[in-house]
C-alpha cells in the first residue's frame, strides 16, 4: 500500500478521551474512529490487524475440530425467555421490538440460539460430539463504555458451542480448547495465562479466563513464573491432554478475585510473579444448563433420550488489538507482535524524486508481495520516521539517497531498535523470514 494513496489518518495531539495507552493510540496511528459511545469504525490499518488475529483464532479452531458458523446478531427474545436468561440479563441486553410486535434483542452471546439449532438438527449420540464456532460482533449496552475498544459496546467475538455425550466427552472438549486458546495466544506473540475464573451470568461450574500480561491491565495477577516459556506449539494437534490439562492446573495462577494466599506461600518464592493483566478469552463448562432448559434430547445407545453435556468458549478478537497495545508499545507508539501486524515492514523513501531512491523503493515494494507500506509521501525524514515508529510496523526498511547509490539500505527493528545497513537482498530475507 502506497501511504500517499492510504486512508490512514493519523494524529499528532493525544486525545482527550483516551484515558489508556491502547486507545490513544489506535486513534493517533488511525486504526479506529469513534462513531458514537463504545461503538468504533476500523481503518483499513486497524482492520488488516483484526483480520490477522481472526486468522489465527480460525486456523487453531478448525484444528481442534471445531466447525465454522455463522449466526445472525439479531436473536429472536422466545429463546432467552425459554432459557430463563431474558429477565436476568439486564441492562447489558439490547431489546429490539419490530414492526410486527416481535421481541428481538441484539446478541450478547449465543448458547441459546446454537442450542436451538442444535435441537432442530442432532437426534442421536452417535453424531456426538459436536463443536461450533463462529466469529461475529456481539452488543453488550456498558453503562460506560470506555478505554477504547477494550470495554466497547459492540465488539467481535470468536464463541464456540460444544455438545458431548456425558460429562467425559465435555471435559475432553474443555481441555482441548483450552489447549487450542494457549496455542493460539502463542501464535499472536502474546503472554496469556489461564486462570480459575467465575461463570457469570453464563452459568456453570468450571471456568477459566485467559490474562494476557500487561503493566496497564485492569486486574492484578499472581502467577507461577514456570508458565513462561512453555511451547504449546509442540507434539502437533494431538497431544496428551490430560496431561496437559494436569501441568496448566498445577501451577499457580489466579486474578485478585480468586488469590488464595495459603496457595500462594506453597509456590516457591524464586517463581512468584504479581503484576496487571487483562482477561481476553474465557471458556466454561456448564453441563446440560441450556439442554434441559430447552428440553433438549437426543437418543443414547440404549434408545433412551438424554441431556447433551454442553460448554462455551470465547476469545474477544476486536479485544485483542487493544491488550496488544497495551502489552507491547512505547514512548513512540505501538510495538507490534510480527504475527499481527498491519505490514510487515515500512518502507521509507527519505527522498521522493530521487531516481535511486525511487527504483529502490519500488524494488523492495514489489518483492514484499502486498506486505509493506511504501512511504512515497514528499514529507521530511523525521514526520517518516515518527510515523513508522507510531503504527508500530515489525521493521523499517530505510531508502537513502546515498545508500541506495551504494546499493545499500538500512533495516531498523521495531522492537529493539537495531539498526543495520545491508543489500536489499539481505534486508528482505530478514523481514520475510
Amino acid at each position: 500500500m502506497y501511504l500517499s494513496r492510504a486512508f490512514i489518518p493519523t494524529i499528532k495531539e493525544i486525545p482527550s478521551e483516551a484515558q489508556i495507552a491502547s486507545h490513544r493510540l489506535m486513534l493517533r496511528a488511525g486504526l479506529v474512529r469513534q462513531t458514537s459511545a463504545g461503538i468504533y469504525a476500523w481503518l483499513p490499518l486497524g482492520l488488516r490487524v483484526l483480520r490477522n488475529i481472526e486468522r489465527i483464532v480460525r486456523e487453531e479452531q478448525n484444528a481442534a475440530g471445531a466447525q465454522e458458523v455463522l449466526m445472525p446478531t439479531i436473536q429472536p427474545a422466545e429463546l432467552w425467555k425459554e432459557s430463563g436468561r431474558y429477565d436476568d440479563y439486564g441492562k447489558e441486553m439490547l431489546r429490539i421490538v419490530d414492526r410486527h410486535e416481535r421481541e428481538m434483542l441484539y446478541g450478547p452471546t449465543n448458547e441459546e440460539m446454537i442450542t436451538d439449532l442444535f435441537r432442530q438438527s442432532v437426534k442421536s449420540y452417535r453424531e456426538l460430539p459436536i463443536n461450533l464456532y463462529h466469529i461475529q460482533w456481539k452488543f453488550r449496552d456498558e453503562v460506560r463504555p470506555r478505554f477504547g475498544v477494550m470495554r466497547g459496546r459492540e465488539f467481535l467475538m470468536k464463541d464456540a458451542y460444544s455438545f458431548d455425550a456425558d460429562h467425559a466427552g465435555a471435559v475432553r472438549s474443555y481441555r482441548a480448547m483450552m489447549l487450542a486458546y494457549m496455542r493460539t495466544f502463542q501464535r499472536l506473540g502474546l503472554k496469556a495465562i489461564p486462570m480459575v475464573a467465575d461463570t457469570g451470568p453464563i452459568g456453570g461450574d468450571l471456568s477459566h479466563e485467559f490474562i494476557v500480561l500487561a503493566p496497564t491491565g485492569e486486574s492484578q495477577v499472581y502467577y507461577d513464573a514456570s508458565f513462561e516459556g512453555v511451547d504449546y506449539l509442540a507434539g502437533g494437534n494431538n497431544p496428551d491432554l490430560d496431561k496437559f490439562f494436569a501441568d496448566i492446573t498445577s501451577r499457580y495462577a489466579a486474578t485478585d478475585e480468586k488469590h488464595d494466599t495459603a496457595k500462594w506461600a506453597e509456590v516457591p518464592e524464586a517463581n512468584r510473579r504479581e503484576g496487571r493483566g487483562i482477561e481476553v478469552g474465557h471458556i466454561f463448562y456448564f453441563g446440560t444448563k441450556y439442554t434441559k432448559a430447552m428440553n433438549v434430547s437426543v437418543a443414547g445407545p440404549d434408545g433412551k433420550m438424554f441431556h447433551p453435556e454442553m460448554g462455551s468458549y470465547g476469545i474477544g478478537v476486536s479485544r485483542l488489538v487493544g491488550a496488544a497495545i497495551e502489552a507491547s508499545h512505547d514512548d513512540a507508539g505501538i510495538i507490534w507482535p510480527d504475527a499481527i501486524a498491519p505490514f510487515k515492514a515500512a518502507i521509507l523513501n527519505l527522498k521522493n524524486g530521487d531516481a535511486a531512491c525511487d527504483g529502490l523503493c519500488e524494488r523492495l515494494y514489489a518483492a514484499m508481495d502486498g506486505d509493506a507500506l511504501y512511504d512515497d509521501r514528499s514529507d521530511r525524514a523525521g514526520v517518516k520516521f515518527n510515523d513508522a515508529d507510531l503504527m508500530g510496523h515489525p521493521w523499517q526498511i530505510i531508502v537513502g539517497p546515498r545508500g541506495a547509490a551504494a546499493g545499500k539500505v538500512e533495516l531498523k527493528r521495531r522492537a529493539t531498535g537495531e539498526r543495520a545497513e545491508l543489500s536489499p537482498e539481505d534486508a528482505l530475507a530478514k523481514v520475510l523470514g
